[in-house]
């Protein structure tokens, strides 16, 4: 049987905080003797003297030093339980999971939950990133309430909402070093496909895997995350699409170089989803702000 209360822990909290019982009871609204009542039966209850009473003064005992910090550690949590309770309540979900695909920036999404944060919903933000197909397999096996960036072809399903994002373009980089920074454009495919390419590993748990700008049979190397498929491309082991934007950046840096090929990678659409049935005040919140502007900023993703 728990011997604890938040009753007591409050009452625990009162009589420090105000210094005597009296002046605790005060703040409570109760009489000093409920307060001296509710004490003793703590302490008989736990088996140990929460405060020492040899002077004019209750001083706290450690023990009771102690069981004030963590109580009130407690009574913090208790309180926003409640809150979230009575949020949850108005329409507020406890926890609003957002997956990205890994080739936008998330930070991207800072300024609006800075936004979302002054509506005081108690609602907690979860960010993830997957890629691929890992960002439609997060939402259809409710890994995730809204997927921003998903790519490829939308998912066609009923329950699924889908709103389509800005296209992507992507060019094809090399490092300065590699055998395909001195070959003559465009590349054909055949040239393409005797080196190998840097791919970010479909995350899908599910769905089958896709995969974008391989050729049949290329050599490729997997990589975890995009920050990775960057780094090796810059290092030279192997050659694939970047984001234009990323692209660019590394052109200027003079840590890529961006080559003309004869079958280039075609514009990519991304696109906002969610289930229908997840009727959330947070989840129409971030819909209702997720505009044309809010997400070109996700796509100015820069290497790591």
């Amino acid at each position: 049987m728990l011997k604890l209360s938040l009753d007591a822990l409050s009452t625990l909290d009162a009589i420090a905080r105000r210094g005597s019982f009296a002046a605790a009871a005060a703040e409570l609204h109760r009489v000093p003797s409920a307060l001296t009542y509710t004490m003793a039966k703590l302490e008989d209850d736990l088996g140990v003297k929460l405060f020492d009473r040899s002077g004019r003064k209750a001083v706290l005992t450690a023990a009771g030093r102690e069981l004030l910090d963590e109580g009130r550690h407690l009574l913090s949590l208790a309180g926003e339980l409640e809150c979230r309770v009575q949020q949850v309540a108005k329409g507020w979900e406890v926890e609003l999971r957002i997956v990205v695909d890994v080739s936008l920036a998330a930070e991207g999404l800072l300024p609006l939950i800075a936004r979302f944060d002054r509506e005081g919903s108690g609602t907690r933000i979860r960010i993830t990133y997957e890629v691929l197909g890992g960002t439609w397999d997060a939402l259809l096996s409710r890994r995730a309430d809204l997927a921003v960036g998903a790519g490829g072809e939308p998912l066609v399903q009923a329950g699924v909402a889908v709103r389509r994002m800005e296209a992507v373009a992507f060019l094809f980089a090399v490092a300065p070093a590699h055998p395909l920074a001195r070959a003559q454009e465009p590349i054909p495919p055949a040239e393409l496909q005797r080196h190998r390419a840097v791919a970010v590993g479909d995350t899908s748990r599910h769905l089958p895997a896709r995969s974008t700008g391989l050729l049949l049979g290329q050599d490729t190397l997997t990589v975890p995350d995009f920050n990775a498929k960057v780094a090796a491309q810059r290092a030279g082991l192997g050659v694939g699409y970047l984001p234009e934007p990323i692209a660019r950046e590394e052109q200027r840096a003079g840590r890529l170089l961006i080559k003309r090929v004869a079958e280039p990678k075609l514009e990519m659409f991304q696109y906002l989803a969610w289930r229908t049935a997840n009727k959330g005040r947070a989840l129409a919140w971030f819909l209702e702000r997720l505009d044309t502007k809010t997400c070109a900023a996700l796509t100015r993703r820069k290497a790591g």
